[in-house]
């Protein structure tokens, strides 16, 4: 594990993670974790959707309210846009792995309404052993870190999203090339249309440069 995490102390999420699990065994462990506290408010652990053989592997925060609710990632409406922006880079779908970072919703209850709050690095700290089994699992050829809080768990370190993306990047420890963009959620919060747009196009653009690192 990369410096800057290993020096956080790590939760004991590492001993629900089967040794050399094939990917449904990981999905089906991954229900009982409680590496962190996350699990004790959240509807449900949400792991992944796609198949071992995906080449290319998308990495985002966390679950969010729709997702906790159906047990799937990106089901809301950054999962819209990025299903957007992969059919706009001619990404086939059946080549994407989709998953988070942190795999338990982190919300603020307000009324009825559940907040987004953002993971802390304790949190992307006791999942990221899921991860890592994820990548043995499906030894992708590209991963792209959607977000801040991804590209921390991926790389190991505090990563700024427009100094770090349009180049892939490689860090001893992981399969594949890594690329770092916007989180889709990112785009749906500008208000003007024009800014919309260019964020957009430019996430188009850097899964497009992922693909272009797939063999």
């Amino acid at each position: 594990m990369a410096p800057e995490l290993a020096e956080v102390e790590r939760p004991g999420a590492q001993r629900w993670v089967p040794a050399e699990a094939s990917l449904g065994e990981l999905k089906r462990a991954a229900e009982g974790c409680r590496g962190c506290e996350l699990w004790k408010p959240a509807t449900q652990v949400v792991f992944s959707t796609g198949p071992a053989t995906a080449r290319l592997m998308l990495v985002g925060e966390q679950p969010g309210d729709r997702e906790d609710e159906e047990g799937k990632p990106f089901v809301g409406p950054a999962g819209r846009v990025l299903a957007e922006a992969v059919d706009a880079a001619g990404i086939r779908r059946e080549e994407l792995y989709l998953t988070n970072a942190v795999k338990h919703f982190r919300f603020e209850q307000r009324g009825k309404r559940r907040i987004h709050a953002k993971p802390a690095v304790a949190h992307i700290v006791a999942c990221h052993p899921w991860l890592e089994a994820e990548f043995e699992a499906v030894q992708p050829q590209a991963i792209v870190c959607l977000g801040a809080t991804a590209a921390r768990s991926v790389l190991g370190r505090t990563v700024a999203i427009g100094r770090a993306r349009g180049e892939p990047l490689v860090r001893e420890g992981l399969p594949a090339p890594v690329v770092v963009t916007a989180h889709p959620s990112a785009i749906l919060r500008l208000r003007g249309d024009d800014d919309r747009e260019a964020a957009f196009a430019q996430l188009v653009a850097d899964l497009r440069t992922a693909a272009g690192l797939l063999r």
